[in-house]
């Protein structure tokens, strides 16, 4: 009887070894899960602990070598928010429109409308948020919280918030790229940041005070980035007031894009919005982030 215990003992070992064989041949090796190209996004903890590099360095000179190499011998002559190559419409048969929001960063740019974005949430209405470096910065924890929002599409609204120029114009006051390089740096650096937060590049650029030239705007492309700016100036950088807000929203029609700011609480934007958002939904239209549809 002893040995046939021992016996049924030992057997069930064995099976037991096998099973646990079995189950670690079929899990997927730790080096290979994390090679895969999708990244979840980022707790704000892990992002403050960690403090990740946001650019690959070399890769971002061998892309200024190139680009400045091409466009070495072109001279822009425009200068604007709407020069060739800038989208401000989208493309589609339905009564769509976009909401577009920037937050621009800075000394006095830092601030966050939560009035304005908790309303769009409440409200279900999407929208795309062009992010500044320097805002995500000093707003980690909530960027990271609109990027896992699917109602909110995160675009790039560059690195310092610098009029897009070849030769150094400036826009407002705000001096721009002084060449190509600097504008590599505006677009490229930010870009790299917001992929590395949430996992996904950007697909759209606007850069500081919307201005541009057309030689800067061919770069952004070559980048890998649309330049968008609107065709419905909603808020004038948060300087309008409520009446003046809705005001522009009767301005907009099938695939308008309009053009907000959710950096500046202390304004009328949050209210403006509010008031208009409600009229054009009555007028049967829908509002749509910019990756919904095509642009033009």
């Amino acid at each position: 009887m002893r040995e046939l215990r021992w016996a049924g003992l030992a057997a069930a070992a064995a099976a037991m070894a096998i099973m646990f064989f079995f189950a670690l041949s079929s899990q997927e090796p730790a080096w290979r899960s994390s090679s895969k190209e999708s990244k979840p996004i980022q707790t704000a903890d892990k992002a403050l602990q960690t403090k990740p590099a946001i650019h690959n360095e070399a890769k971002r000179e061998d892309l200024k070598r190139d680009i400045v190499r091409q466009f070495q011998h072109e001279a822009p002559k425009q200068w604007g928010e709407y020069v060739p190559g800038v989208l401000t419409h989208l493309v589609s048969d339905k009564k769509v429109v976009a909401l577009t929001f920037d937050a621009c960063g800075g000394t006095n740019g830092n601030g966050y409308d939560r009035k304005l974005i908790d309303y769009l949430i409440s409200q279900r209405i999407p929208a795309t948020l062009f992010i500044n470096s320097r805002w995500i910065d000093a707003n980690l924890k909530t960027f990271l919280e609109l990027a896992k929002n699917p109602l909110f599409e995160i675009e790039n609204h560059g690195t310092e918030h610098r009029p897009l120029s070849i030769n150094g114009k400036s826009a407002y006051g705000i001096p721009g790229t002084k060449n190509a390089g600097e504008v590599i740096d505006e677009v490229w650096v930010n870009s790299q940041k917001i992929k590395q937060l949430t996992g996904r590049t950007p697909k759209y650029f606007r850069s500081g005070t919307a201005y541009y030239d057309e030689v800067a705007v061919k770069i952004v492309k070559e980048l890998g980035e649309q330049p968008v700016n609107f065709n419905v100036l909603g808020d004038a950088g948060a300087t309008f007031s409520k009446n003046q807000i809705v005001k522009q929203f009767s301005k907009a029609g099938p695939n308008s894009i309009i053009i907000f700011h959710m950096n500046h609480p202390e304004k009328q934007t949050a209210d403006g919005v509010m008031a208009g958002v409600p009229r054009l939904l009555k007028e049967g239209y829908q509002f749509v982030r910019l990756e919904d549809y095509p642009l033009q």
